[in-house]
């Protein structure tokens, strides 16, 4: 005759539900660790995919293709072309916002530190194309998408905080001039920045400079540096 099965105790339902809630955990953080690669993956190869050809060349397909998923799965993620395009031009722009908050200004006398930021402004533009050319492409549709991206008017409004800050204190130590204003300083850091990658092949054919190679990039980044520092200083 078959033994009976002896009925659980309360303490061994209890350790059961606890593996299956543990197994449970476990399996949605493997899962929403596989989705946030999956998410970084297709960002990565969208940038590539939209900086080169602009939102309306970019092919999803290809992107589909190239991260080894689906359109409907990038459709899930993102809503939509568009929105994966604005996702794309959000990551970039944090990506240069980490810039300022990687530096240790504060810690530096005043012109130190706007020497310091432009060339790191000046390599993350060298050293990421990408973002360049998103920006550029941007401009063409008049800056309609990156109008719906909320977090970049935030970061935006942080990199003027950051700027007025430095400002403040050289006009304190008498070093910079006192009617600077952060969003002008900004503009110019940016545009002497952007102009070496933007116009480097229409600049290196027409003047035979290879504005890439390491002499022409390290001679321009300190111009640019010099220019953005006599501009500020109290006494140009």
């Amino acid at each position: 005759m078959p033994r009976r099965a002896m009925p659980r105790t309360a303490a061994q339902n209890g350790r059961i539900k606890s593996a299956a809630t543990k197994q449970r955990v476990d399996r949605d953080k493997k899962s929403s660790a596989e989705a946030e690669l999956s998410r970084a993956n297709i960002l990565a190869v969208a940038t590539e995919e939209f900086s080169a050809k602009g939102l309306s060349g970019g092919r999803v397909d290809e992107i589909a293709e190239r991260t080894h998923t689906s359109k409907r799965m990038i459709y899930y993620y993102f809503g939509s072309k568009e929105g994966l395009y604005e996702a794309v031009l959000e990551k970039c722009y944090a990506n240069v916002r980490q810039i300022d908050t990687s530096l240790d200004l504060e810690s530096m006398p005043p012109e130190n530190a706007l020497r310091q930021l432009v060339r790191v402004t000046f390599d993350f533009h060298n050293t990421d194309p990408d973002f360049v050319r998103l920006v550029m492409n941007e401009n063409i549709h008049k800056g309609a998408h990156i109008g719906q991206v909320s977090s970049i008017k935030a970061r935006a409004k942080a990199v003027v905080t950051m700027l007025q800050g430095l400002i403040d204190r050289g006009v304190a130590a008498k070093v910079f001039r006192p009617d600077l204003d952060p969003v002008e300083l900004h503009m110019t850091i940016s545009a002497l920045c952007f102009y070496n990658v933007s116009n480097r092949y229409t600049f290196g054919r027409v003047f035979q400079r290879d504005m890439s190679s390491p002499g022409e990039l390290a001679r321009r980044r300190e111009t640019v540096v010099d220019i953005v520092e006599r501009w500020c200083r109290a006494d140009r």
